[in-house]
């Protein structure tokens, strides 16, 4: 059986429109492909850079091994000295830190902090049992789910 001569005239017509047609999906994945994978792990390895370039004597940090220590010295810009226990200390290469569990500040913007943070009373701000704050945190007023977002 033979195709007819009208059919097979309508298949190789190729004008614009259809050009457009056949392209829109390819493009829509590339555009889904971007947002969704290509810009998300762009966005995470920048903030994994500029992680480690801040990474500073006395902040504790978990390595890729999953070694939890204390940062004694930065050596270089590729290795950092970390203290993994008493009379422990290890060379570890900078990008092998994979988490800053906690950042150490400069002293003199810690004593400022504490100086504006400080309550009126001089109990330390702490509450006696049976008590609650009056003022409630900001990451109270927060909604979970902007805090998820990292939105304030």
């Amino acid at each position: 059986m033979l195709i007819t001569p009208a059919y097979a005239q309508a298949a190789g017509g190729g004008d614009a429109s259809s050009m457009m047609v056949q392209l829109a999906p390819l493009a829509l994945i590339f555009v889904v492909f971007y947002f969704f994978l290509i810009r998300p792990q762009q966005q995470k390895a920048k903030q994994q850079r500029a992680m480690l370039d801040a990474i500073r004597r006395g902040d504790r940090v978990v390595t890729g091994g999953g070694l939890i220590g204390t940062v004694a010295k930065v050596v270089s810009n590729e290795e950092v000295l970390v203290d993994l226990a008493d009379n422990v200390r290890v060379r570890v290469v900078r990008s092998t830190i994979s988490q800053v569990l906690a950042k150490t500040g400069p002293a003199a913007k810690e004593s400022r902090a504490k100086d504006s943070d400080a309550p009126a009373n001089d109990d330390g701000g702490a509450t006696t049992p049976g008590t609650t704050s009056s003022a409630p945190s900001d990451e109270a007023k927060t909604p979970a789910w902007r805090r998820m977002l990292g939105l304030r």
